[in-house]
């Protein structure tokens, strides 16, 4: 019985932060008319979100079009099909690792980064202040970053499936030495726009919302104690690795499946 009392606790717990969860992206969503009065602040977090994280984008998504690269060409060189492996580099990145790995290093980069800037505010009484001085902190502090969230993880994830794409073509072609037409030609004929390119756009856009919801939510929900703060930026990372695992699973099961 203790162990049923446990399982029970333990999901009821999680269903009441599922409902919290529901209701600050509620909150967050009412809001949006921000972006119309005062689109800099928006601007300002899409610069600050995406351009710290670009460079570890753009050295990740070239070292991962080096692994596809190799071991895409050893795989088809057992079949005579080398021409093919620009097809295999670009799909690869297009419909699943650019999306997902772009949303694993974004929750440990920006999401963490917006953990902990929200938690120091709370910490510091900050967002209390702004309440006295009755502005809402949820509109002024929390949706400009929301939105730059959701703008910059697109865009990130393109940066690092256009390094993945020449990672895979120096590899495949300066390296090994495929016919570069071949490389080329295969792709473009391959990847369908609205079957790949757009279906990995909307897996990043939902990745984008998902993990910059986590990381809000953790800021805004964290105890305001050094102590707090950490374990908030860590549970943004986890929590925002599995939702982005979870949902990337979901979204290719529905888009692939015809």
């Amino acid at each position: 019985m203790n162990a049923l009392a446990a399982v029970g606790r333990f999901t009821l717990e999680k269903l009441v932060v599922l409902g919290q969860v529901a209701r600050f992206f509620g909150m967050l969503v009412a809001r949006l008319g921000i972006v119309v009065k005062r689109p800099r602040l928006v601007i300002q977090q899409v610069h600050f979100i995406g351009n710290y994280s670009l460079l570890i984008i753009l050295v990740s998504g070239l070292f991962v079009g080096f692994v596809l690269g190799l071991q895409g060409y050893y795989t088809l060189n057992r079949y005579g099909s080398e021409e093919a492996l620009g097809l295999l580099v670009a799909l690869s990145l297009v419909r699943e690792l650019g999306p997902v790995v772009t949303a694993l290093l974004f929750a440990g980069r920006a999401g963490t980064s917006l953990t902990a800037e929200i938690g120091l505010m709370k910490a510091g009484e900050q967002l209390s202040a702004m309440e006295v001085m009755a502005v809402d902190p949820i509109r002024r502090v929390l949706v400009p970053r929301f939105l730059g969230g959701i703008i910059a993880m697109p865009i990130l994830a393109a940066v690092f499936s256009m390094m993945g794409i020449l990672g895979g073509w120096f590899v495949g072609v300066v390296l090994i030495g495929i016919d570069t037409g071949a490389f080329w030609s295969q792709m473009q004929n391959g990847v369908d726009v609205f079957n790949d390119v757009l279906n990995g756009v909307i897996k990043s856009v939902v990745f984008g919302v998902a993990v910059t919801l986590i990381a809000l939510f953790e800021g805004w929900q964290c105890r305001p104690t050094p102590e707090g703060v950490s374990r908030a930026t860590t549970r943004t990372v986890v929590a925002g690795s599995l939702v982005v695992l979870g949902l990337d699973f979901v979204l290719t099961a529905i888009m692939f499946s015809h």
